[in-house]
């Protein structure tokens, strides 16, 4: 007859049931040598003896017991120690066995003086600080001070693993969150997960493992290869944010005791996310270095950038950005069957994204049976549908260091001559066809450095440089992000340079067009260094410099001074657009333009509203105005209501009314 298959909690079980058999009977024999002396528990009882050199299980263990002392290192006192402790919560006639050992049938619970009387090999060691019983928090001294005559009490997570369940401490669970495990669709990301795995296997086995780190832009690529990387070692990964660690060193080093035991014990895994944190702040970067450098077992950290340890060996690894060619095998891929495979060299030419973006953002367009939600699936409509969710996925997050500004505008709505207007169509030409020119034809392939789309706007204000800028966005379907230079430019040294770094990347995958207004401020001439204020000053100017020639997409810089930049900007900018101040038939044509078909009009005469001298963005304050004039009179928009506009714009800008200006305006009467 065919024995039956125990589980393997039915076989920890069983194995730990011999255990405690012994220990118990070992009990007895100690009540009944009380019961034959008729005295109570001697003092001497608790006087140690020698360590009797009691071994752990060598070589492979048979159970969680065999496999908890080999690892821990447990000699046989200590092991049956913890076996007593586990038998007062497991059997209750333990709790007899103790009283009667102990000799009163109140003190049900086991001591350490009672393991010294009772159990064979005793040695004083055993619950010393460093000794493991309690350096890995296999049991506890309930009352502290009390090491002989205290209650011993062994821990749950412990308890649980001697009989079969392994579950995560329940201390980690509230700050840990399990990492699924993924495919990997990215060979590089193949590649350094396997890499990390053959590292952490020998850290496994290693007396002095080293720090392993995860780096690069993307939390999601790097948290998706280190579960890889774990489950190719038959590991649970679980991920623990940099920003719930405990501030206090002593915490911090109890709390990596514990992820330490149960790495060992249950086949987890400690991925560190210091993504949450700035990890430019000296404590939360102490925080992360403690907790990677003082764990003994191989603890991985995900950050943005690289970190050195100072006292441990480290192993880095870079996660990169999908290539151009992958993140094409990634596409191609997603859209196979579909009509959107005729747009993916656009895709890639534009968005830098990872492959989970790249699998979202198809899943967003394209259902089950390769069709639009919609059921629309034209390859126009299909490829307009994918560049929208590419451009939402990587929208950058700039939070406070820039506004996004919606495209409204069009060519149509811009008043330039034609020079300027042909300057920005050349402008618009080279951000469109980068693709082609850089990659297929190869005219990039000396590196990233000036292949950059930079321009420069120069003209009086209200010229129209935001809005050319805000037309080109449009045309490019690209997000378009005004920078707040109050926000980016700091006194502190080196701040500038953080911020303007944290505006780079975080547009970097969308190439959305970063529209530096009034620059003046930041890209000013660079200065004679007559203290650290204007080294650092210029080390801001050559950092920006190179983070522009790199950008993938198109910053733009407008100022109302060209001789107040620097020249080494000029040589690097690529297009330089002059917005001249607009003369009369420009702004007959402005005129023409500013009001939209909806809005009532009559009456207007454009070419005598032109000779009020004044640039496109006065011209549009007046025509607002004067619509909310004409709204309250009830009426179409008129020439007098805009001659009343005017009047208040001219008198805030505290400019006089020619004779010629006058004649524009009288022709319409008073409003």
């Amino acid at each position: 007859m065919t024995a039956p298959v125990l589980s393997p909690t039915e076989a920890a079980q069983g194995a730990l049931a011999a255990e405690l058999a012994e220990v118990r009977a070992h009990l007895e024999r100690h009540a009944g040598r009380r019961d034959a002396a008729a005295g109570p528990e001697s003092a001497t009882a608790a006087v140690p003896r020698p360590r009797a050199g009691g071994e752990a299980p060598a070589g492979a263990a048979d159970g969680p017991l065999d496999r908890l002392s080999a690892i821990f290192g447990l000699s046989a006192f200590e092991r049956r120690i913890l076996v007593l402790c586990a038998g007062v919560e497991l059997d209750a006639a333990f709790a007899a066995a103790c009283a009667a050992a102990r000799g009163d049938a109140t003190l049900t619970e086991p001591t350490f003086g009672l393991a010294l009387a009772a159990l064979p090999d005793a040695h004083w060691s055993a619950l010393a600080p460093a000794g493991p019983l309690r350096h890995w928090r296999l049991l506890e001294v309930v009352q502290a001070g009390r090491l002989v005559s205290s209650p011993l009490r062994i821990d749950e997570r412990v308890l649980h693993h001697l009989v079969g369940v392994d579950q995560l401490d329940e201390r980690l669970s509230a700050l840990a969150e399990p990492v699924q495990t993924e495919p990997l669709r990215v060979p590089s990301h193949q590649a350094v997960a396997e890499r990390l795995a053959r590292a952490w296997a020998a850290a496994a086995d290693s007396p002095a493992p080293p720090a392993l780190q995860l780096w690069g832009a993307d939390p999601a690529s790097r948290r998706a290869v280190a579960a890889a990387a774990a489950a190719r070692l038959g590991l649970r990964l679980w991920a623990v944010a940099a920003e719930h660690l405990p501030g206090d060193p002593r915490e911090l080093d109890a709390l990596a005791r514990l992820w330490e035991r149960d790495v060992v014990l249950g086949g987890n895994a400690l991925l560190l996310d210091g993504d949450g944190v700035d990890t430019d702040d000296p404590r939360a970067r102490a925080a992360i270095g403690q907790a990677a450098e003082t764990a003994g077992v191989a603890v991985v950290t995900s950050t943005k950038d690289r970190r050195q340890r100072r006292h441990r060996r480290s192993l880095a690894f870079e996660v990169r950005h999908p290539t151009s060619d992958e993140q094409h095998q990634l596409w191609r891929t997603a859209l196979e069957g579909t009509g959107g495979s005729d747009v993916v060299d656009d895709l890639v030419g534009q968005f830098d994204l990872t492959a989970p973006a790249i699998a979202e953002a198809c899943a967003e367009v394209i259902g089950p049976a390769g069709e639009l939600h919609d059921g629309d699936s034209t390859p126009g409509r299909v490829a307009a549908e994918l560049w929208e969710a590419c451009r939402t996925k990587a929208r950058p997050a700039l939070g406070e260091l820039a506004q996004r500004i919606e495209p409204a505008a069009t060519w149509d709505d811009l008043v330039l001559p034609a020079p300027q207007r042909g300057v920005l169509g050349q402008l618009a030409l080279h951000v469109r066809h980068r693709v082609t020119v850089y990659e297929r034809w190869r005219l990039g392939r000396g590196g990233a450095r000036g292949l950059g789309t930079t321009a420069l706007f120069v003209g009086p204000s209200g010229t129209g440089k935001t809005l050319a800028a805000e037309v080109l966005a449009g045309d490019l379907r690209l997000d378009l992000y005004r920078i707040d230079l109050s926000q980016v430019v700091s006194k502190y040294i080196g701040e500038t340079e953080k911020n303007l770094r944290r505006v780079f990347d975080a547009a970097e995958a969308g190439g959305a067009v970063l529209l530096f207004d009034e620059a003046d401020a930041l890209f000013g001439k660079r200065s004679e260094v007559r203290d650290s204020h204007d080294r650092y000053a210029n080390i801001e100017v050559s950092y920006l410099l190179q983070r522009m020639e790199a950008y993938r997409g198109l910053a733009i810089l407008t100022t109302n001074a060209k001789e107040a930049l620097d020249p080494a900007f000029l040589r690097r900018i690529r297009f330089v657009v002059s917005f001249p101040f607009p003369d009369a038939s420009l702004r007959a044509d402005i005129w023409r333009r500013v009001f939209p078909p909806e809005a009532p009009t009559v009456g207007l005469e454009p070419e005598r509203l032109g000779r009020l001298n004044l640039a496109g963005g006065s011209i549009r304050n007046i025509a607002v105005n004067a619509a909310f004039l004409a709204a309250e009179a009830d009426q179409p928009i008129g020439m007098g209501h805009l001659a009343g506009a005017a009047r208040a714009e001219y008198a805030k800008l505290e400019k006089p009314l020619s004779t010629a200006e006058l004649a524009g305006l009288e022709s319409g009467g008073p409003a």
